[in-house]
Parts: structure tokens; sequence; C-alpha cells
């Protein structure tokens, strides 16, 4: 029934299986929805869609496959009396119930309503006898006799299903996007690296209960380690320069990964890493960090993530006195191999669209420096950093 909208789907590369499609049919048979577009949308969303990141490309297919779907009436058919009368009966309130024998009773207000949907060829708007919306009709939605049934549409007559995949809440949930505001917390689960270390300090309940049952009833008491995210990160942010237009970006990845990761340190650097890093921008030249006590201070074991666009003259990289703040006694590029000969791991994510990464030639010479470990400022960038760092 609904390999089309599989399909559709699929077109819109939403990665989903057969398996998505036959779980939405099984709960579409257990009459989880009916007649109800905007809770089959919701539904179909989350038995299709197992990653936020493709929401606003299943609203698209959903908004390609439902086209028109408002202007189809639905009362084109006579509708199941029995059906109608249990679902009237359940919502009308006694004095609702009351109100009806002003009509001659719920029975003679069906008849009616039976004898006007076969009289009706079309959809009515106003008026005092069809079906439809607005008018005085006792039959439709929207409607002003008191004396009514609502047949269609909810009590909210200001909004729509349609409206709910048309205004594509999460259409900057992409993962091929630069970062901002709302897809920050898909970046945020592509951080996430939790590992089981440090002492037994939480009781193990599914253990203890199996090892105590194997004993005959012999407490057995078992414990585990506390599970927290281990992961050791070093951060380096590249700042001034060219770096500025991406400020507000580097702040939501820097705020982001402060609060995920419970070992985390970071420094600052302009354009290539040299002798000195520093922690405070305000006391960049007098507060300095040696780069050879970044090494000493941290293990091999921390992983290593530069964030900058790499997009400099290539004399500051590979020149001796190359930098435009200050006189290095060595090129940029020694100081970079120092550091990625200590750490195992490292990547560097790049704020600037990576389709213009070819036209600096700095940009080919860091990439070469990292082990072409770079990648864009993106959810996907960042995912796939994150692989390799793991």
């Amino acid at each position: 029934m609904f390999i089309d909208f599989f399909l559709t789907l699929k077109k819109h590369k939403v990665p989903c299986s057969l398996r998505e499609l036959l779980d939405l049919i099984t709960a579409l048979k257990t009459g989880v929805v009916f007649a109800d577009v905007e809770a089959f949308y919701h539904l179909a969303k989350i038995v299709m869609v197992k990653d936020e990141i493709h929401y606003d490309k299943y609203d698209n297919a959903f908004a390609e496959y439902f086209k028109g779907i408002e202007s189809i009436d639905i009362f084109d058919k006579i509708l199941p009396e029995e059906w109608l009368r249990k679902e009237f009966e359940k919502h009308l309130s006694q004095e609702e119930k009351d109100k009806l024998n002003a009509l001659g009773g719920l029975d003679e207000l069906m008849k009616a309503l039976k004898e006007r949907l076969e009289e009706q060829k079309k959809r009515h708007a106003g008026g005092n006898k069809w079906v439809g919306t607005g008018g005085t009709s006792p039959f439709g939605a929207y409607g002003y006799n008191p004396e009514g049934i609502r047949v269609g549409q909810d009590k909210n007559r200001n909004y729509s299903a349609v409206k709910v995949w048309d205004k594509r809440e999460f259409k900057n949930f992409d993962q091929d996007r630069e970062l901002g505001t709302r897809n920050i917390k898909l970046a945020l689960k592509k951080l996430r690296k939790f590992a089981r270390t440090g002492a037994s300090e939480k009781l193990d309940i599914n253990t203890t209960i199996r090892s105590t049952a194997q004993n005959g009833g012999l407490l057995d008491v078992h414990m585990e380690p506390e599970r927290h995210n281990a992961v050791k990160v070093l951060m380096f942010f590249d700042i001034g320069g060219s770096m500025d237009d991406y400020i507000h970006t580097c702040e939501e990845l820097f705020s982001a990964a402060h609060s995920e990761f419970k070992h985390l340190r970071f420094f600052y650097f302009h354009n290539c890493l040299y002798e000195k890093v520093w922690q405070d921008n305000h006391r960049r030249f007098d507060k300095v960090i040696d780069l050879e006590e970044v090494i000493r201070t941290f293990g091999a074991d921390y992983k290593v993530i530069f964030v900058g666009d790499a997009t400099m003259g290539p004399y500051e990289i590979i020149a001796k006195g190359g930098s435009v703040e200050h006189w290095n006694e060595k090129p940029g590029i020694e100081y970079m191999n120092r550091l990625l000969g200590h750490f195992n791991k490292v990547a560097w994510l790049n704020p600037q669209p990576e389709q213009y990464w070819h036209v600096h030639h700095s940009i080919s010479i860091i990439q070469k420096l990292v082990g072409n470990k770079m990648y864009p400022l993106t959810v996907d960038g960042i995912g796939r950093a994150i692989k390799d760092l793991s």
C-alpha cells in the first residue's frame, strides 16, 4: 500500500529499508492512527527515520507524496453509519445530546446526514444545507449551527496537517551543512564517546541477580566500573584574521565540546602552530605556554583536534620567520611535526567550505602534514573526524 511512499523517501535519500516499511504497515494495522494525515506524518517519521539529520529530507518527501491532500474531499463516499454513530456518541456531552432532540434525535440527524452526503456532488463552503465548511448547516466543520455534527477537521481551525511538514522545522538538520545553532545538537552526538574505566563503584545489578540465582540464592554481589566520558581531548583553535568569519561557529563548537568531554584542554594559535600557544586571548602576548610544555604535560593518548581554515601564505608554514606576528626561529612545519609526532590521533576541522580548499596552497600543505585527516566543519565532517580519532 505504501510502496510509492517508500520509493519517494528513497528518492529524497532518506535511508530506510523494507524492514522499516513493514514496521510502519504493522503499526497501521494495529490502529495506532486512522484517517489522520498529521498523525501518520509523525508515526512514519518515527518509524522510517533513524537519525535527525534526515528529518528535512523526510519533510520534503512527505510534501511531495501528499501534495494536494488538503484539496481532497474525504466525503466523496458515504461514511459508515455505524462508525459515525460511535464516533459522535463518544464525543457528545449530555448537553449536546439534549440539543439533538431539537432535530428529532440522533437517528433523524444521522438519516439527514446520509441523505445530504448522497445528494452532494462536490465540496461545499458556506450556505445552510450542504455538508462542508462554514455556513449554518448542521453538518460539517467551522459552521455556526449550535445543533450540528462536526465531520472532518479538528478543533483548531487555524492549523492544518500540511503546515507540519511544510514548516520544515528541521531544515537545518543536515549533515553536510556548516555548523549552526540547530545542528550543533547533532554535532554533539558525534562528539560523544563513552568508555567504562576507573574503579568498581557501581552495582552490576544484572550480573548480581544472575550469579545469586546460580548460587542457589546465596548473595553474590558484583560491581562494575562507573560509566563516564573518558576520552581525553586537546583542541587547538586558530583565531584572528580570516578566522573572524567563523567566530560564532567556533564558539558553538567549543561550548559543545566543553560541556561534553570530561577531560578537555584547549589552546589558541594563529594561522600556523609555532613555539608558543595561549589560553587567554586578552593576554596572548604576555601569558603564553611553550609548545614543549604542552607535549610534556599531556600523554600521547590525548586526541588532538585542530580547528582552523588553514588559509595563510605558504611561507608562514615552511619558512623561518614566516609568522606574521613574531619571529619564529624554526619554520612552522617543524613545530607542527613535533606535536604530531607525539600524539597518536590528530584531526583538523576546517570551517571553510570544502569546495574552496583547492584554491589555497596552504590548505594542501596542512592536509599533507596531518596525514589527510582534514575534514569540513559540518556534522558529517565531525563524524568522520571522530571516527578516525577513535
